[in-house]
């Protein structure tokens, strides 16, 4: 084994002992960096070391790094200082083994397609992968050591080989956990995401006329089944797809048989039913349709739906929100039947987020702030210069991570429509058939 691999791995203990034994401010910032995390995962050993280890480049103690205050605190040969630094480009990956070494293997990120050559940086590591195999799934953090390799950082989570469905999910389950390190080696399918996030938004704001649209569960469906609809025809606008053109006249153009295209349309799992209406539809309904996009059955079912957008945080959808907003306008909310608890929900509940409280702070700063004093038992509390820390103590992000409306890269895409067409041919048709759940994608 390298000897800049042996003195990684020593390194990597030195800094976990410095931040397991400190206390403080750096104690206090990884208490709450582990409860922000620990609330996406399993909560097990191997979560428990990944947050340990994230938090050694991840974290914050006030604006800086733990593994910066590292350096600061110790005098250090300038090869380790140059091999720290490095690690912040440490990041989390989903990777499938693409060929194997006897020190180490090249692995592909599934999130971005781009390759690393990754060594374990001690025997056991060594050993404990020595049985894995060519297109099996790796879940690890990896650091960089030179110029031409990295090692694996932390726990390396074997998932084996997986097919299609599997690792549909698998990628699911990997954005919900590490959302922020969904592109963490590719800054332009970064930038590309977050571009798509305002570009909804923009579209939002002009088809709705607002960013924030309250409506029975029922019609808010309807309505955002049609801004669907224009969102597809933008995408396919921009794809340069003729979309006043009829399936028909566009297989007519391109010169290829009709029948060829529905066997084809049928291979890929679409009803061929559906496919065979599409070319015989006159008028409008000849064009190109955009996929059927539906509300969650309980908001469909709601009385009141608030959707709001944000060209950050994305798309939130709150059947709570309005009332909510009558608490916060009435003159005396306490009786309101539920108030307190609500209050509470939002508060503790992952799913409302820094926007949402940062809107209603906006709007009704001078109620919102005698509620909370009085639920709080916080005479003292001030809306202005307490709530960032009050959201913080509830485990939530001040800054938003890539939100579920992002688009995907193409491969991802691909591979999930892939994986939902396997799906549906493996089940017994039926009328009780459920759709299968499209976890973890948005386009």
């Amino acid at each position: 084994m390298d000897a800049i691999l042996e003195r990684a791995h020593q390194l990597k203990q030195d800094l976990i002992d410095f931040v397991m034994d400190a206390e403080g401010d750096i104690a206090q910032a990884l208490e709450s960096y582990a409860a922000i995390q620990a609330r996406r995962g399993s909560g097990d050993n191997v979560q428990r070391d990944m947050i340990i280890d994230g938090f050694i480049t991840e974290g914050k103690v006030g604006d800086k790094a733990p593994l910066d205050i590292f350096l600061q605190d110790n005098e250090l040969p300038q090869a380790d200082i140059d091999l720290l630094r490095k690690w912040r480009r440490s990041f989390i990956g989903l990777f499938t083994i693409s060929e194997i070494f006897p020190d180490g293997f090249e692995l592909t990120n599934w999130l971005t397609e781009k390759r690393y050559i990754v060594k374990p940086d001690n025997p056991r590591m060594l050993q404990d992968l020595s049985r894995c195999k060519v297109g099996e799934i790796l879940l690890s953090r990896i650091s960089p050591v030179t110029d031409t390799y990295w090692s694996f950082s932390g726990p390396c989570t074997v998932m084996g080989k997986l097919g299609k469905p599997k690792l549909a999910v698998a990628i699911g389950n990997f954005k919900d956990n590490h959302r922020n390190h969904l592109y963490s080696d590719a800054p332009d399918l970064l930038e590309e995401a977050w571009l798509s996030v305002e570009k909804y938004h923009s579209l939002f704001v002009d088809f709705f006329g607002s960013d924030e649209v309250t409506m029975p569960g029922y019609q808010l469906n309807k309505k955002m089944t049609e801004f669907q609809e224009i969102l597809t025809q933008k995408q396919l606008e921009q794809a340069g797809v003729d979309t006043s053109k009829s399936l028909t006249e566009m297989a007519q153009s391109a010169g290829v048989d009709e029948e060829e295209i529905k066997a084809a349309a049928t291979e890929l799992g679409a009803d061929s039913d559906v496919v065979s209406k599409l070319f015989d539809a006159k008028s409008t309904t000849g064009k190109m349709v955009a996929p059927k996009v539906e509300l969650p059955a309980e908001l469909k079912k709601a009385e009141q739906v608030t959707a709001i957008s944000d060209p950050r945080w994305g798309q939130m959808l709150l059947p709570t929100y309005a009332k909510m907003k009558s608490i916060l306008t009435a003159d005396d909310w306490q009786s309101i039947e539920g108030a307190e608890k609500l209050v509470r929900f939002y508060l503790e509940d992952k799913t409302i987020n820094a926007l949402i409280w940062r809107r209603l702070a906006k709007e009704y700063p001078a109620q919102l702030e005698k509620v909370l004093q009085a639920i709080l038992q916080r005479p003292e509390f001030k809306l202005e210069r307490d709530l960032d820390s009050l959201i913080e103590s509830n485990h939530k992000l001040l800054e938003p991570e890539l939100p579920e409306i992002a688009s995907v890269p193409l491969h991802l895409h691909n591979l999930f429509q892939e994986a939902m067409t396997e799906v549906n041919k493996s089940k017994p048709k039926g009328k009780n058939q459920k759709p299968v759940a499209k976890k973890g994608f948005s386009m």
